[in-house]
C-alpha cells in the first residue's frame, strides 16, 4: 500500500503544471462547477492521499495532529463569529460569505497536509529529483517553446506576445508587455515563484548529476526565467545562479563531500553568461527602466489638475456635503491623469464611498500612486481603520474581504489582514519553521550537512523570499503544494540521514 501510495504522490506532483493552465480558469470551463476543475482535483487528490496513507498505516494520526486539528477548528469558530461583527463601508460587504471563508481555511490545510503525508512516505533523494525534473520541465519547457513560436500568453496583459527572445536583441520593436512571457499558464506572480523554488534543484542536478539531459533541463530552467519577465524571476534566476555556484564550492573544497565535475561547472558558467547578455533586454528589466521613467515624468504633467484640487478643496473646505461632491467628481474625471488603477478606485475600494481617501492619494508622489502593493495595504488599512475593532490584529478581517478589495501582492502581509496574527501564525508557521529546523540539523549533524539538503533549505527559503516579494504563492495551490512537497521531501531525507548517522555511531559503539 505504501509503494501506490508513493506512485499516486508522484504523479499528483507531475500533474500539478496542467492543473495551472490557464484556460481553467478562463470562460465556462471556470464557473461550470462552484469551484475550478483543479481545485476540486487537487482537493480530492490530497484527500485520497491521506487515506490511503491512514487506512495503510493500520493506525490513526498521533495526538500533536489531533491537538493541531483542534487548534484549527477553534480558531475558525472564533475567526468566523468575528466576520459577522464587521463594520463595512461597501453595502455588499466587500463580497464577504462564510461558505467562501470556511472553503479558503479548507483549502489552506491541503499543503500542511502534504507535507506530513510526503514525510511518512519516507521519499527518497531520487524520488524527490525525478519528480521535481518533470515538473522543471513542463513548466520551462512550455514557455521556452511558447516564446519561440510566438505563441505564449503575456505575464503581464491578455493575449498573446508578439516578439520572441530573440527579437529582444533587435531594438525597441514591443513593449515589455508584449515580449514576457508566460506559456500557457495561469498567473505570473505564482509561475515566477515556482520557477525560482525549482532552480536550486535544477542546478543540483547539473553540477551533481551532469549529463546532456541536465543541462538542457538547466538551459531550459534559465531561459525561462528570463523569458517570465518579472524582477522575482531575473534577479532569483541570478541570485540563484551564484547561490549554488557557492554553495557547490563550499561542498567541494570545504566540507569536501561532492566531486568536481567540470561540465556542470563550465555550463553553470555559460548560463550566467547567458543571464548576463540578456539582462540588459529582457522584459523584467526594461519594464523597470519604464516604471522609473514614467513616475519622474508624471508628475509634471498635472499641474493643471493640482491647481484645480487645490483650488476645490479651498473652496468647499468649510461644506462638508459640498466637499464630498466636488472629490467624488474630480475623481471620476481625473482619476486617469493621476495614472490611478480603474480597478482599485471602482471596484476595490468605491471612492463614491470615501472620496477623501483617494483624494489624500492623489497628493502623494507618482512613485506611490503606481505602485500597486502600496496602494492595495493602503486600502486594506483604511478597511480596517473604519471597521475600529482591535480583534482584526488578531483574527484578521477575512480572506473573503481582503481578495475581493485586492488579493495583496505580499504573502505573510497579506494572511496577516485575512487571518490576523492568530491565524497567520496557525497556517504559516511551518513553513520558516521547517527551514530553521532544516538550518538547525544542517548544522549539528555531520550526516545532513550535504549539498543536497542545503540545495532544498535554499529551494524552500526562496520560495518564502518570492513570496513576501510578490504575493499570490501561499494562498495558490500550485505553488503551495509544490513547496509542501519539497518541506515533506526535506524532513524525509533529514529523518533518513540521522537514522543512518544513529546505526553507525551504533554499530562504531559496539566494536569498542
Amino acid at each position: 500500500m505504501k509503494e501506490k501510495t508513493k506512485s499516486l504522490l508522484y504523479w499528483f506532483i507531475l500533474l500539478q503544471p496542467f492543473l495551472d493552465l490557464d484556460f481553467f480558469y478562463r470562460g465556462k470551463l471556470a464557473t461550470i462547477l462552484p469551484f475550478t476543475i483543479p481545485t476540486i482535483i487537487r482537493i480530492a487528490g490530497v484527500i485520497v492521499l491521506v487515506g490511503l496513507l491512514v487506512w495503510g498505516q493500520k493506525q490513526l494520526p498521533p495526538a500533536w495532529l489531533w491537538a493541531y486539528l483542534a487548534l484549527l477548528t477553534l480558531y475558525g469558530i472564533f475567526h468566523l463569529w468575528h466576520m459577522q461583527n464587521f463594520k463595512s463601508l461597501s453595502p455588499n460587504d466587500y463580497g464577504y460569505s462564510n461558505f467562501g471563508e470556511i472553503f479558503y481555511l479548507f483549502r489552506m490545510l491541503l499543503p500542511l497536509a502534504l507535507i506530513w503525508v510526503t514525510k511518512k512516505l519516507e521519499i527518497s533523494q531520487d524520488f524527490l529529483l525525478k519528480a521535481f525534473a518533470w515538473v522543471s520541465g513542463l513548466f520551462t519547457g512550455t514557455i521556452v517553446l511558447s516564446n519561440l513560436f510566438v505563441v505564449s500568453l503575456k505575464s503581464y496583459e491578455t493575449g498573446v506576445i508578439s516578439g520572441n527572445i530573440f527579437t529582444w536583441f533587435m531594438g525597441p520593436l514591443y513593449g515589455y508587455s508584449h515580449s514576457a512571457s508566460k506559456g500557457f499558464f495561469y498567473f505570473t506572480n505564482t509561475l515566477s515563484a515556482i520557477l525560482l523554488m525549482l532552480a536550486p534543484v535544477v542546478f543540483y542536478l547539473l553540477l551533481e548529476r551532469f549529463s546532456w539531459q541536465t543541462g538542457l533541463l538547466a538551459l531550459s530552467q534559465t531561459l525561462a526565467m528570463l523569458e517570465v519577465g518579472t524582477k522575482v524571476a531575473l534577479y532569483g534566476l541570478a541570485g540563484t545562479l551564484a547561490v549554488s555556484l557557492i554553495a557547490w564550492l563550499v561542498h567541494l573544497f570545504c566540507l569536501k563531500n561532492v566531486k568536481f565535475s567540470k561540465g556542470g561547472l563550465v555550463t553553470l558558467l555559460a548560463l550566467a553568461g547567458i543571464t548576463g547578455v540578456c539582462w540588459q533586454v529582457s522584459p523584467a528589466v526594461q519594464r523597470y527602466k519604464y516604471e522609473i521613467y514614467w513616475a519622474n515624468s508624471h508628475d509634471s504633467k498635472i499641474d493643471q489638475e493640482n491647481a484645480l484640487l487645490k483650488a476645490g478643496l479651498a473652496k468647499y473646505k468649510n461644506d462638508p456635503d459640498k466637499l464630498k461632491e466636488f472629490e467624488k467628481d474630480f475623481l471620476a474625471k481625473y482619476y486617469q491623469k493621476y495614472a490611478l488603477n480603474k480597478r482599485f478606485i471602482t471596484k476595490s475600494y468605491p471612492y463614491k464611498y470615501d472620496p477623501q481617501f483617494w483624494i489624500d492619494l492623489l497628493k502623494e508622489p507618482a512613485s506611490v500612486r503606481l505602485a500597486n502593493r502600496k496602494v492595495e495595504e493602503a486600502m486594506l488599512k483604511q478597511v480596517v481603520k473604519y471597521d475600529n475593532d482591535p480583534l482584526d490584529k488578531w483574527l484578521g478581517i477575512g480572506y473573503m474581504r481582503q481578495t475581493n478589495i485586492f488579493n495583496l501582492e505580499r504573502d505573510f502581509t497579506a494572511q496577516y489582514y485575512s487571518l490576523g496574527l492568530v491565524g497567520a501564525f496557525i497556517y504559516l508557521a511551518f513553513y520558516p519553521t521547517i527551514i530553521l529546523y532544516g538550518a538547525f540539523e544542517w548544522l549539528k549533524e555531520k550526516a545532513c550537512r550535504t549539498f543536497y539538503l542545503t540545495s532544498l533549505l535554499i529551494a524552500s527559503a526562496l520560495l518564502l523570499g518570492a513570496s513576501y516579494m510578490s504575493g499570490n504563492v501561499l494562498d495558490f495551490p500550485t505553488s503551495n503544494l509544490l513547496l509542501a512537497f519539497l518541506d515533506g521531501g526535506l524532513l524525509a531525507y533529514i529523518k533518513e540521514e540521522k537514522g543512518r548517522s544513529t546505526g553507525l555511531r551504533i554499530v562504531r559503539f559496539e566494536k569498542k
